[in-house]
Order: C-alpha cells, then structure tokens, then sequence
C-alpha cells in the first residue's frame, strides 16, 4: 500500500485556497519567492507587518496573503 504524505500546512493551504477569494501561501513558500528562510520569514512578516492569516487550532501558524509576497517581489525588481 502506496500511501502519499501530504505535509499538514499544505492541506491547510489547499483547503483554504479552494474555499477563499484571496490565495495564501505557507511560511516556507513565500520565504523561497523571496530568498529567505522560514526563520527568517517569520521575522520579515513581523518586521514588516504583513497579514497572517490564522490557521485554527494552531496559535504559531499561519499562512499568507499571495497577493503581498507578489507585490513585494514587484517592488524588488
């Protein structure tokens, strides 16, 4: 039995992004659209006041607005 892990925070965002307007991306992922670590994702959203957008259940997780990692990668080029 072949069975395919599929990592938690990517289930959110799959659900969320099936369900919403507005598309989000992990922590993780927006850090490599901007060359960064999610360490150092972490500290570029607060430093920086983006939205996080809350995951239930979880007080340290989150995911973020696509539409403001596009727009900061934008304004980087």
């Amino acid at each position: 039995m072949n069975v395919e892990f599929e990592d938690w925070n990517q289930k959110v965002k799959k659900t969320f992004n099936a369900t919403s307007n507005e598309e989000v991306l992990t922590v993780t992922e927006a850090g490599d659209s901007l060359g960064l670590s999610k360490d150092e994702m972490k500290v570029y959203v607060c430093k920086h006041n983006l939205t996080k957008v809350p995951i239930n259940r979880s007080v340290h997780r989150y995911l973020l607005l696509k539409s403001e990692i596009d727009s900061i990668i934008k304004k980087s080029l």
